[in-house]
């Protein structure tokens, strides 16, 4: 497959205007500027994060500027794309320490130096310092209309629920971004096409300049739900390899195709033949957890994550060798310790999806002691070793 036509197509859901206005731009060698934003409402990264950033990778090594945007002060107020219900408003020092590992983790993909490294800009360097008139003067280019068509204030209004100002008024600072850094093309999910589309119209309104979006499908599970730290599902890039290989083990086996698809460079022919095949689904899976754990760490760290999961999940016990956990000495801070945001761990508990010694947890104030082996989902792990 071409390289041009590689990258408008596979892990691409919609180009705007069109792929083709984009593909002409592309092979007549032009240097485009582009950039992803992340807001740091919590602390990880995860695969549903790597699709898009494996596309950003595709334009880094094809030469084009890549921005990867951290949005600190758009941060403070939270996205409200998808959700039915308002936000808590985050604090400054909440959001610095969340986006503290962003570039290590964001560095499981990206390249931030040698040649043509990407760039890491933070949005609090023009939103922090526009003044009240000057961000009134940037929302009159954008209408009443435009904003509450929005299907999640819709849907908000229908339940009789509110849409507070903070939150109608966050797809303005967004779009500003594209408008401050003067881009050529935004990526995002499919669930940032809003968002995205309105840093288009703001750019064409002050700058008379026609933005590219690019949305990305989403990572779903089996059920169809996205896989990210709302839905509590999280699987860090930055986890270790034998809990990463675990998680990646117990998504349903509806999510082997699309997470080959989205997150491997497997050959598509390839991956048609696993969607017709009458093989055990754990093979497939089990290649795709290798091969992701391998992306994400080394090829010796995979191979010791599969052997063992394989110790582990075949015979039933617990590996002498389980990774420590940090000190904890209630199950909320053990959990916390694992990756898991406190809303996460709550969550595991009240789904009765945590096992101490064997026995499943139905209280979020138990405590662990040393010794205690702890289960968590199906196919995690851990041996309490210190507190």
């Amino acid at each position: 497959m071409d390289a041009i036509e590689h990258l408008l197509t596979r892990g691409v859901d919609t180009i705007y205007p069109t792929r083709e206005a984009l593909e002409k731009v592309l092979q007549s060698g032009k240097k485009l500027r582009l950039y992803q934003g992340f807001d740091p409402t919590g602390t990880q990264l995860h695969i549903g994060h790597a699709v898009a950033l494996r596309k950003l990778r595709q334009f880094q090594e094809m030469g084009h500027e890549v921005i990867f945007l951290i949005g600190d002060f758009t941060a403070l107020i939270g996205d409200p794309s998808g959700k039915l219900s308002a936000r808590k408003m985050l604090t400054k020092e909440e959001v610095e320490k969340n986006a503290e590992q962003y570039k290590i983790q964001a560095g499981k993909i990206l390249r931030f130096d040698g040649q043509n490294p990407v760039t890491i800009k933070y949005n609090s360097e023009w939103l922090g310092k526009i003044s009240a008139l000057e961000f009134l003067e940037l929302a009159h280019h954008l209408t009443y209309q435009q904003v509450v068509e929005r299907d999640m204030f819709q849907e908000r209004m229908k339940q009789g629920q509110d849409v507070f100002m903070n939150e109608f008024l966050y797809p303005v600072m967004q779009a500003y971004d594209s408008v401050a850094m003067d881009v050529d093309l935004e990526i995002g999910g499919t669930d940032q096409m809003f968002n995205m589309m309105m840093g288009r119209k703001l750019l064409r309104k002050i700058k008379e300049k026609e933005k590219f979006v690019m949305t990305v499908p989403l990572l779903t599970d089996a059920k169809g739900v996205k896989i990210g730290k709302t839905e509590g599902n999280v699987i860090g890039l930055t986890d270790p390899a034998n809990e990463f290989y675990g998680k990646i083990m117990s998504l349903g086996d509806a999510a082997i195709v699309p997470c080959l698809t989205l997150l491997t460079d497997m050959p598509l022919e390839e991956i048609e033949k696993i969607k017709t095949s009458k093989e055990n689904p754990m093979t497939f899976k089990k290649q795709l957890a290798f091969e992701l754990t391998k992306q994400f760490n080394d090829e010796s760290a995979a191979q010791k994550a599969q052997e063992e999961f394989e110790k582990t999940h075949q015979k039933n016990i617990f590996s002498e060798n389980a990774e420590p956990s940090a000190p904890a000495n209630s199950l909320i801070e053990f959990l916390t310790a694992k990756g898991h945001s406190r809303t996460e761990a709550r969550n595991l508990i009240n789904k009765r999806a945590v096992d101490i010694n064997g026995i499943t947890v139905k209280e979020k104030n138990i405590e662990v002691k040393i010794g205690d082996e702890v289960k968590i989902g199906k196919k995690s792990f851990f041996k309490v070793e210190k507190l």
